[in-house]
């Protein structure tokens, strides 16, 4: 599932600057189509916790997962700006709802296996988002976007239908339910900590929506790169993401999270600094490229901190720390497109590295993503309950 979501996300990353000479349109206005997505996606995140409290997360990300299938087709054969903006808002929903659900069944598989794996599942989002990037890239510039588009839909849903039938139903432990009935009903909780995790996710994904939004513009308009070479920018990125997400579990179980937080957050903060300041293409790629080691795996301690937040039900707190963390990766990049054309991506790249510095100072307030609350493996739970719990 997060291969399929990643794949969509990098696909939609080389279609971003077709839309502007198909619909006429500056930065700003690509902007505010953008905020309209990640206006999509917050607000389905802000109910995707309650949904899967209510159907269980099984059945939540079964039908988002396949609601997502048509989304981008939609978005490419829009005709006018009002169907656009509609079906862009469809996307960033469909979207939104299944990454939270599909984090909650990340978190629920770490519980039963009592180790990390968040890391691993995100670095599945990555590879998707690294094959769908490179070859949407080259099958525009062969076939054109609707023929990207509609090959992008076959391929998620040939994913999505291969992964449905093994994901896991959800159990509850009944002591857990119990003992918390009201959290797990509440739109907003009263936890400043989930919230602080929540602006410290958005921080580490404002980093990450600017280069999947903006970089293939970046790297046309102001270091001259082709249409192939500017899809390029996001694709390394995402792969160079993959790779450090398969290997971040390793690293959280020898280091910790709070020390791997520490020095992704530092690494990251050097990779957009160094996108910023290239004097070619190929030299902002590869900074991409260290950026995208960096990145990738600060969001997922910060998922696995809130699924493992001690005063909250694991779908409710990561819903609220995906809520607040997306608008980085699809709220704030709306706002990037209006500094962008007023200042240039050179000193707006270097101003976000500044958000990462602020992230690995914080990194102990993600200390509860060592603190992996238990649940029995499946077929088990009923009738062997962890009195830990």
């Amino acid at each position: 599932m997060f291969l399929a979501n990643g794949f969509t996300m990098g696909a939609w990353a080389p279609q971003i600057p077709l839309l502007m000479p198909r619909h006429q349109v500056t930065e700003s206005t690509l902007g505010l189509l953008i905020l309209v997505l990640g206006i999509g996606a917050v607000s389905a995140m802000l109910f995707a916790g309650r949904l899967i409290s209510l159907y269980g997360g099984r059945k939540v990300l079964s039908v988002f997962s396949m609601a997502l299938i048509p989304v981008l087709p939609m978005v490419v054969f829009s005709p006018n700006l009002w169907l656009l903006a509609l079906f862009m808002a469809a996307f960033g929903a469909m979207a939104g709802c299944m990454d939270v659900a599909m984090n909650a069944q990340a978190v629920e598989v770490e519980q039963r296996l009592d180790r990390a794996i968040m890391s691993s599942s995100h670095g599945f989002w990555s590879l998707g988002g690294f094959i769908g990037g490179v070859t949407g890239s080259y099958a525009i510039a062969a076939w054109g976007p609707e023929v990207q588009s509609l090959a992008t839909a076959a391929i998620v849903a040939a994913i999505v239908l291969v992964a449905m039938p093994f994901l896991l139903p959800s159990v509850q432990h009944p002591q857990t339910e119990a003992a918390s009935p009201a959290p797990r009903t509440r739109l907003f909780p009263k936890d400043f900590h989930i919230w602080l995790l929540g602006f410290l996710t958005l921080a580490s994904m404002i980093p990450e929506g600017a280069v999947l939004d903006w970089a293939a513009i970046y790297l046309q308009k102001e270091l001259g790169a082709s249409t192939v070479i500017s899809g390029m920018g996001f694709a390394f990125f995402a792969g160079a993401m993959a790779i450090m997400r398969f290997a971040g579990d390793s690293l959280r179980n020898r280091f910790g999270a709070v020390r791997t937080l520490r020095v992704s957050g530092f690494l990251g903060a050097a990779g957009l600094m160094g996108g910023a300041v290239a004097p070619v293409d190929w030299v902002a790629i590869a900074s991409f490229a260290v950026a995208g080691f960096g990145v990738a795996n600060m969001v997922p301690v910060m998922f696995s901190a809130a699924g493992n937040h001690p005063r909250l039900p694991a779908a409710s707190a990561i819903s609220i720390a995906t809520m607040v963390g997306y608008c980085g990766i699809l709220v704030a990049p709306s706002s990037i497109g209006f500094l962008a054309e007023h200042m240039g991506f050179r000193p707006t790249y270097a101003a976000l590295s500044l958000l990462l510095v602020v992230v690995a100072l914080l990194a102990g307030r993600a200390a509860d993503a060592d603190r992996v609350r238990r649940l029995p493996p499946v077929g088990v739970a009923a009738r062997s309950p962890d009195p830990a719990i």
